[in-house]
C-alpha cells in the first residue's frame, strides 16, 4: 500500500513579515509543520504499524529549508521524501498549490491507494488545498477525519466529524483523505530513525520536473489576491458579571419578584 503524505511548513506565526503582494515572507523566519499535518503523519503511521507493505512518502512544496521538516518527518518513520522547490511556485494560493502538488503526484507516482492531507494549515485556515487536490487528480474524497478505522479490499473506512455529530462513511481508493486533530499521541523520532533520516536523500524537482508551466504556479496561476492582510486589534470591551442567573431569568420572564 503506497501513501502519499502532503505536509506544509508553516511560519511562526508570532512574527509573521508580508511581502508587496500581501503574501507570507517566509525568508528567515522560524518554521514548523503544520500540526494538522502531524495527524495525518500519525494516521498513516497507524496504518504501518499494521501492515507492513505500506510505504509512506512525504510531498512538500517550499523552500530549499523545508528539507529540515521533511528529514524529521523521514525520522519518525515516513519512508521517502519530496521536495518542490521553485522561485515560479511563490505566491501560489491554495488553488495553484493543489495544481502543483497534483502535478507532481500525478507526474513522479505511478501508483499509490491513498493521498493524506491536514485539513487546515494554520497560516491560512481555508481548508481547500486537499480538496484542490483531490479534484485536480479527480479522486473521491473525505474531509474533517478524526480516525481511519479500516483500509482493505480497496476500501478505507474513515470517522469524519460534523457539527451534528460523527459520521462513518466507506471511501473507494485511491481518495484523498484530510485529517483534523485528534486525542492520539503522535509518534516521535528515535535516535536510530533521526540518523537514519539525514542518510537519506531528499528528491527535489523544479517546476520543469513536473510538467507544469509558469503560467499555472505560483502568483501567476493563482485566481486569488491577498489586498489587505494585518492582525486582528484587541479590544477590551467593559463587562458586567452577574449573580443570581436563575433569579434575574425569573424576574424578567415573569416580571416578578420570582416568587411567582
Amino acid at each position: 500500500m503506497k501513501i502519499i503524505l502532503c505536509v506544509k511548513q508553516v511560519p511562526d506565526t508570532s512574527d509573521i513579515k508580508w511581502t508587496e503582494n500581501n503574501t507570507i515572507n517566509r525568508d528567515g523566519l522560524e518554521s514548523i509543520t503544520n500540526p494538522y499535518d502531524l495527524y495525518a503523519l500519525e494516521a498513516a503511521l497507524t496504518l504501518k504499524k499494521t501492515n507492513n507493505n505500506v510505504l509512506i512518502s512525504a510531498l512538500t512544496m517550499g523552500p530549499n529549508q523545508a528539507k529540515k521538516m521533511l528529514q524529521k518527518i523521514l525520522a519518525v518513520g515516513a519512508d521517502e521524501a519530496v521536495l518542490l522547490s521553485d522561485k515560479k511556485f511563490a505566491g501560489a494560493d491554495t488553488y495553484a498549490t493543489g495544481k502543483t502538488l497534483a502535478s507532481a503526484i500525478k507526474s513522479k507516482y505511478n501508483d499509490f491507494d491513498l493521498i493524506l492531507c491536514g485539513q487546515y494549515a494554520v497560516d491560512g485556515d481555508t481548508a481547500q488545498t486537499g480538496p484542490s487536490i483531490a479534484n485536480f487528480l479527480n479522486l473521491p474524497q473525505v474531509t474533517y477525519v478524526k480516525e481511519i478505522l479500516d483500509v482493505s479490499d480497496g476500501y478505507a473506512t474513515a470517522l469524519r466529524e460534523l457539527e451534528e455529530g460523527l459520521e462513518k462513511v466507506k471511501v473507494k481508493l485511491p481518495a484523498v483523505i484530510c485529517m483534523l486533530k485528534n486525542e492520539q499521541e503522535l509518534t516521535r523520532a528515535t535516535i536510530n530513525g533521526t540518523i537514519k533520516a539525514q542518510q537519506q536523500e531528499i528528491k527535489v524537482f523544479s517546476i520543469e520536473d513536473i510538467n507544469l508551466s509558469p503560467e499555472e504556479a505560483g502568483l501567476k496561476g493563482s485566481p486569488t489576491y491577498v489586498n489587505k492582510a494585518f492582525r486582528a486589534e484587541k479590544r477590551i470591551c467593559n463587562c458586567q458579571i452577574l449573580e443570581n442567573i436563575e433569579e434575574l431569568v425569573s424576574v424578567i420572564t415573569y416580571g416578578g419578584s420570582g416568587n411567582e
